[in-house]
C-alpha cells in the first residue's frame, strides 16, 4: 500500500476508535505530519488530506465503512472492532490490520509484510 492511503486509513480509525477530533496523524516510517480537515462521525467520513491533496470519503454501518480515495482514485473497506481495525486497499489488492491504544495506532500492510505506526 502507498505512504498516503496508508496514514489516511490510521488517521481515519485513530479517530473514530479513539474519539478523538484531530488535526493531523504523526507517520513515523515517513517522519512528518500529515495534515487533514474535514469531519469523520460514526456513520460518515468526509477528509481532505493537505500533504497529498485530495479528499477520502464514503458512509458506514455498525463499523463497516466503504470509503473512497479520491487521490489514487480506489475504494478502501474499514471494519472497525473495538480498538482493532482491518480492511481492505483496492488501489494495492492488499489486507491491512491494525490496532489503536490512545493516541497510538499500528497498522500491519500485508502488501508489504510490515507494521507501521502512527500518532494522532
Amino acid at each position: 500500500m502507498r505512504n498516503n492511503p496508508r496514514a489516511d486509513i490510521a488517521y481515519i480509525a485513530g479517530c473514530i476508535i479513539s474519539g478523538k477530533k484531530k488535526s493531523s496523524v504523526y507517520d513515523y516510517n515517513q517522519s512528518k505530519h500529515i495534515l487533514f480537515s474535514g469531519t469523520i462521525e460514526n456513520d460518515k467520513v468526509n477528509t481532505y488530506d493537505h500533504d497529498q491533496g485530495c479528499h477520502i470519503s464514503g458512509n458506514g454501518k455498525n463499523g463497516k465503512f466503504s470509503l473512497y480515495h479520491f487521490g489514487d482514485s480506489h475504494h478502501i473497506d474499514l471494519k472497525i472492532n473495538g480498538k482493532k481495525f482491518e480492511g481492505y486497499d483496492y488501489g494495492s489488492s492488499c489486507h491491512f490490520n491494525g490496532t489503536v491504544s490512545g493516541s497510538s495506532i499500528s497498522l500491519y500492510d500485508f502488501g508489504e509484510s510490515q507494521y507501521f505506526n502512527y500518532s494522532l
